[in-house]
């Protein structure tokens, strides 16, 4: 399951209360892209200046140039977990990133580390010292401090942008109003999903230069609570039903990351924060619940894989009726 904008922020979260304000002395990396920006203007003695989320993307600030770690470059793992030999640092698995085209003085300033889970990434934050819950083999990331490790696992894509560009970037400058975002902006995200040109409504909420946080299962959720059938175009849907489906998920999505008992720095054996890893199937009211009777009805549960990524849509056939007459269901 892709992880949505709550378990981002909350991985974000938990990493900038580990992070922020400390000292790099540990950076490795699978990727050769990264590592050769660590190469050029080193990782290690750069300080963290916060971690913070954007949608699904999971951003770590770090400042100006630090120092070489005396004896070390940058540890490039391979897919099995080993150190390549020399001149075989093009065996680690690269992602396309912005790094590939910077100027040296670009990265030798303050630079962001992005990062999107996809469908296998996860982040862990360990204390110091502490045993991993995976093998070393998986780790795609390692950001260190004194005092704790962040452990990027699986992590598929991951990419250096120059801070000063992050707002150009071609990913994370296209993406629409973070409903996360204190200044959540629900206006502009009805207008663009509204104008989305996505064939379903389904698919209009997921596209994240409409609005930024919304997955899978929290799709199926704001459909089945605005009763309204999955597969209406985005044009037949009433400026109500967006107003109705903006306002539920802002709300959602705020009270998935409100954790009172989160007052300090939760490490894996501590509690588990890793992104990729919430299932709270027991708390949906359609997600996950083909064939099982509607919460509200008592009418199984329908299930639909469509689209161009043939994601899966959850609805209730009584609930979500159908259009008739080419009108939005009810």
């Amino acid at each position: 399951m892709m992880p949505e904008g709550d378990t981002i922020f909350r991985a974000a979260r938990t990493l900038h209360r580990a992070l922020a304000g400390q000292v790099v002395t540990r950076f490795e990396t699978q990727y050769a892209q990264i590592a050769r920006v660590h190469d050029d203007a080193p990782i290690t003695g750069r300080i963290v200046e916060k971690v913070e989320s954007r949608g699904k993307h999971l951003l770590i600030y770090f400042t100006g140039t630090g120092y070489r770690v005396p004896g070390t470059g940058c540890r490039l793992l391979d897919e099995g977990g080993h150190e390549p030999g020399i001149g075989s640092r093009e065996s680690g698995v690269v992602t396309p990133a912005t790094t590939a085209g910077t100027r040296r003085g670009e990265v030798e300033g303050p630079l962001v580390l992005r990062t999107h889970m996809l469908m296998s990434g996860s982040w862990h934050i360990y204390r110091a010292g502490e045993a991993w819950h995976r093998s070393p083999s998986a780790a795609r990331v390692v950001v260190g401090t004194a005092a704790f490790v962040a452990v990027g696992f699986a992590v598929p894509v991951a990419e250096f942008v120059p801070a000063s560009a992050l707002e150009q970037d071609e990913t994370i400058g296209r993406l629409g109003p973070d409903l996360l975002s204190p200044d959540f902006d629900a206006g502009e995200a009805m207008a663009r999903l509204a104008a989305s040109g996505r064939p379903t409504v389904a698919e209009a909420l997921l596209e994240q230069r409409s609005v930024a946080g919304i997955g899978n299962v929290f799709k199926s959720e704001l459909l089945f609570l605005a009763r309204l059938w999955p597969f209406v175009p985005p044009a037949e849907v009433t400026e109500a039903q967006w107003a109705r489906m903006m306002r539920d998920a802002h709300v959602l999505l705020k009270a998935n990351v409100i954790d009172p008992a989160e007052a300090g720095v939760l490490t894996w054996r501590g509690a588990r924060r890793t992104t990729g890893r919430s299932n709270p199937t027991q708390r949906l009211y359609v997600y996950g619940r083909h064939g099982r009777p509607c919460r509200r009805c008592g009418t199984a549960i329908l299930v639909r894989h469509h689209g161009e990524h043939n994601r899966s849509t959850y609805w209730c056939p009584a609930c979500q009726a159908a259009p008739l007459n080419g009108q939005p269901g009810p």
